[in-house]
């Protein structure tokens, strides 16, 4: 299984009349970022990146493993625009939105890879420090338990019984980052265009009281974007029409802007762009294409296939917001490897920070290196040229 990135870039969410809403995405290094750290470099970043990456992989491929072996739409007022802002951070994207009688403004990670919604919540253990207070519960009339033995509850990982027979939930992520809490329902609002909230009633999430891992005291939560039955996308259900897209900007264009969209904004309509089949797979919070092959100059590169389930087609990639590197299978990327060798005349030396297997001394020919076209294809006839700056990056100067 590989993991196709889908990060690197950040989220404003816009509803529209029709049943739809947007996200402005910025990229996280930005300096528009809020959060922008004037001293990080690229090497810096690229070694982050690659161990939050490589953590992600073996979860999710776990997971997978896991799942092959064992193998109603909410009420929404639609007259006005509503928004959340999305702001850079260590993470790849955090989001706003409104928790609770008092509307308590929340700013927590979005991610494509998992479903829970969480913040952490009064009375906290052991958890990670947060800039922002705690939710409190008590001071919000909404708020309500969810009782363990509901359907709710069973759909969870890792679930037991409280001592007031309340919903207990431990959920892991592939950093080894651990949140537990209790299942519970609120309501959750957004900003609207209109000057007022626009709120979405007995949301399902889970409110924290102990945690463990690599969160960022800027983030007090996170919104589980993926398409198992806990997550925002899914709530949501039938109010977008059970879809959402994005489009990301390069890292490059740290000036760019573009958006997440829900709904009936979900529609990509570039001349340029170019669509494949997602493909239902096990667990069903991951999102699965079908990559068919890579070519680097034009030289073919065959792609590995998943083991499948009798009966099912099985996609052999997944897309992850969480994950910035592009991850795949040991036989295909020395194929790739070799491939891009051949195609460069620079001398190869080792990666100062060990994290890459191929690395170019380019120190005498600068700018006028030309590298290799290095393209992705998808089935349904989808082609992604990756350009010079999402293939190739400078790991120092």
């Amino acid at each position: 299984m590989f993991i196709l990135s889908a990060a690197t870039h950040l989220p404003n969410l816009v509803w529209c009349s029709s049943g739809g809403f947007s996200v402005e995405l910025i990229h996280r290094d930005s300096p528009k970022s809020p959060l922008h750290d004037p001293n990080s470099t690229p090497s810096s970043r690229i070694r982050a990146a690659a161990e939050r990456s490589r953590s992600h992989a073996i979860y999710f491929c776990d997971a997978i493993r896991k799942a092959r072996l064992s193998s109603s739409a909410l009420p929404m007022d639609d007259a006005n625009n509503f928004y959340s802002d999305i702001t850079p951070n260590t993470y790849e994207y955090l989001m706003s939105f409104y928790l609770g009688t008092l509307a308590n403004k929340i700013l927590a990670i979005a991610d494509t890879g998992s479903d829970l919604i969480w913040v952490q919540c009064v009375p906290c253990k052991e958890c990670y420090p947060q800039s922002a207070p705690l939710f409190d519960l008590q001071s919000s009339s909404s708020y309500k338990t969810i009782a363990c033995n509901t359907d709710s509850c069973s759909i969870l990982p890792q679930s037991s019984c409280g001592s007031s027979s309340q919903c207990n939930y431990q959920y892991g992520y592939g950093d080894k980052s651990i949140v537990e809490g209790i299942l519970s329902t609120e309501t959750i609002g957004f900003d609207s265009t209109g000057g007022r909230q626009v709120q979405i009633p007995t949301t399902l999430f889970g409110c924290t009281h102990q945690s463990n891992g690599t969160f960022d005291k800027n983030d007090a939560g996170l919104v589980g974007l993926g398409g198992g039955k806990l997550s925002l996308i899914r709530q949501l259900g039938s109010t977008i029409g059970n879809k959402f897209s994005y489009c990301l900007p390069s890292s490059t264009q740290t000036s760019a802007t573009s958006q997440l969209n829900f709904g009936s904004n979900a529609v990509v309509s570039s001349s340029n762009a170019v669509t494949t089949p997602l493909i239902s797979g096990s667990p069903d919070t991951f999102y699965f294409l079908n990559l068919e092959h890579i070519s680097v100059a034009g030289k073919i590169v065959s792609v590995g296939k998943p083991m499948q389930a009798k009966g099912s087609a099985q996609g052999n990639i997944i897309i992850d917001s969480g994950t910035t590197l592009t991850l795949i299978d040991d036989n295909t990327l020395q194929a790739l490897e070799s491939n891009v060798k051949s195609s460069i005349s620079l001398p190869q030396v080792k990666d100062p920070n060990d994290v890459f297997n191929l690395c170019f001394d380019v120190s005498r020919t600068g700018a006028s290196t030309q590298f290799p076209e290095i393209t992705f294809q998808f089935s349904g006839g989808a082609s992604v040229a990756l350009h010079q700056p999402n293939a190739f990056v400078e790991a120092s100067a």
